[in-house]
């Protein structure tokens, strides 16, 4: 993990093995105790590459949520918003059985929105979330 900050006080953060393929996006941006994520997809930080099938990537990507929000110094009890996108419906299924493992408390979860995205049939789906940071 890394972070730059800029003469705003805005500072990106990166996380090992989640780079977008070279493309120059971090994975999220936090300003005093907020963190913005860019588009999270179900790829594995070891080996670079979307993990196979749609249970697995869904998996793979709330634990990439996790990871990253942790690396902004937060915590999945911070997360207050995801929004989804979604190849087709049939991804919903699996996002709702991670949801339920990540967020139990009824109580206690995130807004959330999930979107259809005409991605490619090998990417699930990707997730954008914001989160408050605990005070420094």
């Amino acid at each position: 993990m890394h972070e730059h900050q800029s003469g705003s006080g805005r500072r990106s953060v990166y996380v090992d093995g989640l780079n977008f393929k070279g493309v120059p996006i971090p994975f999220g941006s936090k300003a005093g105790r907020f963190f913005v994520s860019s588009g999270i997809s179900g790829t594995d930080p070891a080996t670079h590459e979307l993990v196979d099938g749609d249970a697995g990537q869904i998996e793979q990507m709330f634990e990439n949520m996790r990871l990253g929000v942790e690396t902004a110094g937060g915590s999945i009890q911070g997360i207050l918003k995801c929004t989804f996108h979604v190849r087709d419906e049939s991804v919903r299924t699996h996002i709702h059985a991670q949801w339920l493992k990540m967020f139990p408390d009824p109580a206690s979860r995130p807004a959330r929105h999930t979107m259809i995205y005409g991605f490619p049939k090998d990417v699930a789906a990707m997730v954008e979330f914001m989160a408050v940071l605990p005070a420094d």
